[in-house]
């Protein structure tokens, strides 16, 4: 649960300059490389920083912060679920590798399970940020190349739905509510869940959770 950090550092980077950090706007960062979101963050807002003064002084607030990030509702489950019974995954952010590693250090936990299957944003085979495919591309040919229709993404941020379908791979989106509200229109995933906790696997073809009867249509 990294993005409320994101948003709680970012609101007290703007308050200094009398700005706001709303939704709208934050949709639109939301799955951006880092730079490239703090390069709109600037433009949008009009605060006298650089893109690097910005996410440099945001890296040091957040350091403290990403040591209370916890995995969402539903997330350890799954993953723990796909990795017992071998399917194959990986970890697609557009995190630089150095953002990444905050947010990983006190959730070894989760981050074990995916082993070395992890592509940041800054991985020199990534010429493109989402909402182009590359980060998903990259992250297929990871695994193997297979067929992109066999392959399911996650995505809280519009820019990696939009990713994944530009991809040709199925996406399952899982918005914060307030994302939700203002772009309930949205209909550009697979499917739109509001936890994954309600995600049923065997829907798409993979193991049931042990505890689940069989899915019905």
């Amino acid at each position: 649960d990294t993005e409320r950090i994101y948003t709680e550092v970012t609101t007290e980077i703007l308050a200094r300059y009398g700005k706001t950090y709303g939704w709208e706007l934050k949709s639109r960062l939301m799955g951006c490389r880092d730079h490239e979101a703090a390069e709109i963050l600037i433009r949008e807002t009009g605060i006298s920083m650089t893109a690097d003064e910005y996410l440099s002084e945001r890296t040091l607030k957040q350091e403290s912060l990403f040591a209370y990030a916890k995995p969402l509702p539903g997330v350890m489950r799954l993953i723990k679920h796909l990795k017992d019974n071998n399917v194959p995954i990986i970890v697609a952010t557009s995190s630089h590798h150095t953002s990444f590693l905050l947010k990983a250090k006190n959730n070894h936990d989760l981050f074990s399970l995916f082993g070395n299957n992890i592509v940041c944003g800054d991985d020199p085979n990534i010429t493109r940020g989402k909402p182009a495919p590359d980060i998903f591309n990259v992250a297929r040919e990871r695994l193997g190349s297979p067929p992109a229709k066999n392959c399911l993404v996650f995505e809280d941020a519009i820019n990696g739905v939009e990713a994944a379908k530009n991809a040709e791979m199925n996406v399952i989106w899982v918005p914060h509510p307030a994302l939700a509200a203002i772009h309930k229109d949205y209909f550009g995933a697979t499917e739109t869940l509001t936890s994954l906790e309600h995600f049923v696997p065997n829907k798409y073809g993979l193991p049931p959770f042990p505890d689940d009867e069989d899915y019905k249509e």
